[in-house]
């Protein structure tokens, strides 16, 4: 069942049907302790945040800034924002302190409230350059605050303002007042392709994208749902939502770099991720089979290959697996890779959906293989996140990202770009009419800038229209393809594909630093730095020959001919990197030059 309320009070409608019955499940900031919180709590607190709101004189449509990492007082704000009809505006964790400054003062921002000491210390340095900003709301108690500082303030203290709802009787009146026209969050796109831009999401698009989720992701009350990616990322929270619509539990992970230890610990039956969190659980195991004995490795092949054979060519295909591999599957299934789950701690693996990125073929295949239900999807911001999934328990095709949802408009422009329209879309961004206007054809459809086609039902992408490349020889260059390939490797920890207006494909590599290093040390190759590793003849042709094996089946013109194995990753700090991880080339073309015009000398 689901309870698709208006979000202005989907928590006490929520708390109403399940009452004292686990909701969240988290640990307090720098905690070692799992601790529970039922629905029936989470709505309280959900009113005391709402009164204490009104109090501060926070008003209808008024934006609020959250600038936290997942945490359940994150959770609180949302909803007790939404709960007076006021707009949160998420920032990420790791956002820096002229990205803060920009919105705070985009979006008007009087009320901000942070996680822990590292955006405590952001905020307060960028205080003064923002002039509507009046208070910071701290959620970790730990953090010693000035009492004589009118400027701060804790969660624990802005919550006492909420003690009793003194304002009950107003936040009623409020709730029923709002409309699915009131503007939920204005969320700030990571900037890729140039300055953020706040994409505002109403309260009709997200009731839209509840219903509309539900005929086709079979989460329910019975989930126990990992929150790994950030909450400020739409897939995320428009996830969640969809959670607490069905009566799930969240399990909320604070700390991303300890995903897989609260996998172990909490046993979660879904979570949404990106694909580069499959790549690396790919090349974990296939770690672990290079170094275990003959026997293994043999046994494990195998058994990936029953596993291929029974989930993908099967079963993906709509097909009836024949009596003779079901069996065999089922045994390999219970033996040999519920080991593999029992050691991601996913024993109860329902399903996970994943988006934000091209997923390799090699990696799709291999999650569906060792029976996980990986669930692949398509969506932007402005979409509020799913524009296509596939169905749990349909056919599939591996590479495709499933077929749109219902109330999606998917058509695809001469130039091969799809666009959209439909209840789910964005009205627009926030104070940008100009943009608003380019961004949308004259019938109404929005232009999503990726490239792509449908294939009986299905949507496959291709890329970034903005991202393809053309070579000096002409020739059409879809780098994030490339990049998905290569990224399977075990030695390659990030990549980025160099190729427009040059001759050939070459790339820049930051490799996997400590398997390199080990392989450096079994091959008696002497170096005292990473400079050294990165320059070493042996280790770059060992690297080029692992490249040329991943990447037989690409064109000619597509295959890396050139690399630069680099000493330090990409870094956020340097602003090689959005807050979702993901390249901005043009900054690593002014970074590495130097780099780049060496691969293209004669």
């Amino acid at each position: 069942m689901q309870i698709n309320s208006h979000l202005s009070h989907l928590i006490p409608d929520v708390a109403e049907h399940y009452g004292d019955r686990e909701a969240l499940i988290y640990k307090s900031f720098g905690g070692n302790q799992w601790k529970s919180c039922s629905w029936r709590q989470f709505a309280d607190i959900v009113g005391q945040v709402s009164n204490a709101m009104l109090q501060l004189g926070i008003g209808v449509q008024e934006n609020v800034g959250v600038f936290s990492q997942n945490s359940v007082q994150y959770l609180f704000t949302d909803f007790g924002a939404w709960g007076i009809r006021a707009v949160t505006i998420p920032f990420y964790a790791t956002s820096s302190e002229q990205q803060i400054q920009f919105m705070v003062n985009d979006a008007e921002i009087r009320f901000l409230f942070v996680g822990e000491q590292e955006q405590f210390d952001k905020a307060k340095r960028v205080f003064a350059t923002c002039h509507t900003l009046e208070r910071i709301i701290v959620y970790d108690p730990t953090i010693h605050l000035s009492p004589d500082d009118p400027t701060v303030m804790s969660f624990a203290d802005f919550l006492k303002l909420g003690q009793g709802l003194p304002r009950q009787e107003e936040v009623k009146r409020l709730q029923q007042e709002a409309t699915m026209d009131d503007i939920a969050n204005i969320l700030y796109t990571s900037g890729t392709t140039g300055d953020s831009k706040g994409v505002i999401l109403s309260m009709g698009q997200y009731h839209a994208a509840m219903e509309a989720n539900n005929k086709c992701v079979p989460v329910d009350e019975n989930d126990r749902v990992l929150n790994f990616l950030p909450f400020t990322h739409i897939f995320e929270k428009g996830w969640k939502i969809l959670c607490i619509t069905k009566g799930a539990r969240l399990i909320v992970n604070t700390y991303p770099q300890e995903v897989q230890k609260t996998m172990r610990e909490t046993h979660p039956t879904c979570m949404s991720s990106v694909p580069r969190f499959w790549e690396k659980v790919y090349m974990g195991v296939q770690e672990k089979i290079e170094t275990s004995g003959t026997v293994q490795r043999k046994l494990f092949s195998h058994a990936l290959e029953v596993g291929h054979k029974h989930n993908i060519d099967y079963l993906a295909k709509g097909k009836q697996p024949p009596l003779a591999l079901h069996l065999e599957y089922e045994v390999l299934n219970k033996t040999v890779f519920s080991l593999v789950r029992k050691e991601l701690g996913l024993e109860n693996a329902h399903f996970f959906p994943t988006a934000g990125a091209t997923v390799s073929h090699h990696v799709e295949e291999f999650v569906h293989s060792i029976g996980i239900n990986m669930i692949v999807g398509y969506g932007l911001t402005e979409s509020l996140a799913t524009v296509s999934c596939n169905h749990l328990g349909d056919p599939f095709t591996v590479g495709g990202v499933g077929i749109p949802i219902e109330g999606i408009s998917v058509k695809i422009s001469d130039e091969g770009e799809i666009l959209l329209k439909g209840p789910t879309i964005t009205r627009g961004y926030y104070k940008r009419d100009d943009l608003t206007r380019q961004t949308f054809t004259a019938d109404g459809y929005f232009k999503t800038g990726d490239s792509g086609y449908m294939k009986n039902g299905e949507l496959f992408l291709k890329d970034r229209i903005k991202d393809l490349f053309k070579t000096s020889n002409g020739k059409y260059i879809a780098p994030q393809m490339i990049e998905s390939k290569l990224l399977v490797d075990k030695y390659i920890d990030q990549l980025a594909i160099i190729a427009d207006e040059r001759k050939f494909v070459s790339a820049l590599i930051v490799p996997e630093y400590r398997l390199l290093e080990e392989y450096a040390r079994q091959h008696d190759i002497v170096f005292n730095s990473r400079e050294d590793l990165c320059a070493d003849k042996r280790i770059n042709r060992m690297m080029m020959e692992r490249i040329e094996t991943l990447q037989q089946q690409l064109a000619h013109y597509e295959q890396v001919k050139r690399f630069t194995l680099l000493p330090q990753p990409f870094s956020l700090q340097r602003g090689e990197l959005t807050n979702t991880l993901k390249i901005k080339r043009r900054v690593l073309n002014v970074n590495y030059k130097a780099e780049i015009d060496k691969m293209y000398e004669e």
